[in-house]
């Protein structure tokens, strides 16, 4: 082997784990992406999904897929730059914009190409990015390939990001880029007081409303239109993988900043256009959104619900008041072996260990969409409470 397959053997974590026989990924679904789904020949109750309101085997998101697919084939075979641009992208973007409250939309391949081709590229050398150490990995390599000055704030501490804000050059460009809902942690950035320090320190805004679109605000509008504050964000990014349940993500500002990525956003320039299929789900399930009012209603009925539960039962669930529900297990071990044990009890969960958090706050990541009921979160509730005591877990019940 030569010497970068040398270097890269040495990396055996995943196979440690294996060895333990509790390694959880890439575990093979053999059926859409429902409450239950088929997994080896067996049903498993579904609780690690991002499809919040459960659109992703809706009949007419599935007919918009097949008819665009029909009329414009598999792909673009193309960028959006050159020959990849169809009727059917400048449609959705225009609903989008009009939809998260803004001038104009473009839409990316993916969530990940979004946070990676804006934020790396709407800063220049003289200026600021700041970021919530809990952020999303996307803006994490988007701040990373950015030529401006990087600085992290505890998470949610408004306090740390005044002193951040203050260290910068007062007449240079200070971009806040912020998850609307966190996406392991599941509590809401406190958008209200960051417009508030925006304002005293004459910054800027982004908003990765990937997991607050579909879920929070009017007709799921998200967390800026939850705290009213739409107007005094100055970018609003989205993904089709939750809520719009297909693949790609947008981001939507003013005319004039639309226009700047639209030429210089390399992960948009750069890539192919997101398929015909994609596009037409996505904007399938948008129409869904806004016309079915009852599946954000159910969603949310589910989550008060469950935290409801979980809190009673004396589960560690942070600050969390949105559909994800981290069930804290502070143990790297015992994280992989619950994952493990409720899988064979038929419950499909998610571990979250680093980097994806810090080694004392590992946790399960526990997540609902509008088609789950109450009984199937009462069912995975027992297992859980079943696993957590198995393994000495501490449960501290409500009083």
């Amino acid at each position: 082997m030569g010497l970068l397959q040398d270097k890269l053997a040495k990396y055996d974590l995943p196979q440690q784990i294996m060895a333990k026989g509790v390694y959880p990924y890439f575990r093979c679904i053999e059926s859409g992406q429902n409450t239950e789904v088929m997994m080896s020949g067996h049903k498993v109750l579904m609780f690690g999904s991002n499809s919040y309101l459960g659109l992703t085997n809706h009949p007419k998101v599935i007919e918009a897929a097949v008819e665009a697919t029909r009329k414009y084939g598999t792909g673009c075979a193309g960028s959006r730059f050159l020959n990849g641009t169809l009727d059917l992208h400048l449609a959705l973007e225009k609903e989008l914009a009009e939809f998260v409250g803004k001038e104009e939309a473009i839409i990316y391949s993916t969530g990940f190409q979004v946070n990676l081709g804006v934020v790396s590229c709407v800063t220049g050398r003289n200026d600021y990015i700041l970021c919530d150490e809990l952020d999303h990995a996307s803006i994490v390599e988007g701040r990373r390939l950015s030529f401006s000055t990087a600085a992290k704030f505890k998470h949610n501490d408004m306090e740390d990001l005044e002193r951040e804000l203050q260290k910068c050059n007062p007449d240079s460009v200070k971009l806040i880029v912020v998850d609307g809902v966190f996406s392991m942690e599941g509590d809401m950035a406190n958008l209200p007081e960051i417009v508030r320090l925006k304002k005293k320190y004459n910054a800027s805004i982004m908003v990765d409303e990937a997991h607050g679109l579909g879920v929070l605000g009017r007709q799921g509008r998200g967390t800026c239109d939850h705290f009213g504050v739409t107007d005094d964000v100055d970018l609003i990014m989205g993904t089709f993988s939750k809520s719009l349940a297909a693949i790609g993500g947008f981001i939507a500002s003013d005319a004039s900043v639309i226009n700047y990525l639209r030429h210089n956003s390399r992960s948009y320039i750069f890539s192919a256009s997101n398929t015909p299929a994609a596009t037409a789900a996505a904007r399938a399930a948008l129409h869904i959104m806004k016309t079915e009012p009852e599946r954000i209603q159910h969603l949310w009925d589910v989550t008060n619900y469950a935290l409801t539960s979980f809190r009673q039962l004396g589960f560690e669930i942070g600050n969390t008041s949105t559909p994800i529900i981290p069930l804290y297990v502070r143990d790297m071990d015992k994280t992989f072996q619950v994952t493990t044990m409720l899988f064979e009890e038929g419950v499909f969960v998610n571990p979250v260990v680093p980097p994806a958090c810090s080694p004392n706050d590992t946790l399960i990541r526990f997540s609902l969409m509008a088609t789950h009921t109450k009984e199937q979160v009462d069912i995975a509730i027992e297992k859980l409470v079943k696993c957590f005591k198995a393994l000495d877990i501490p449960l501290n019940p409500e009083k």
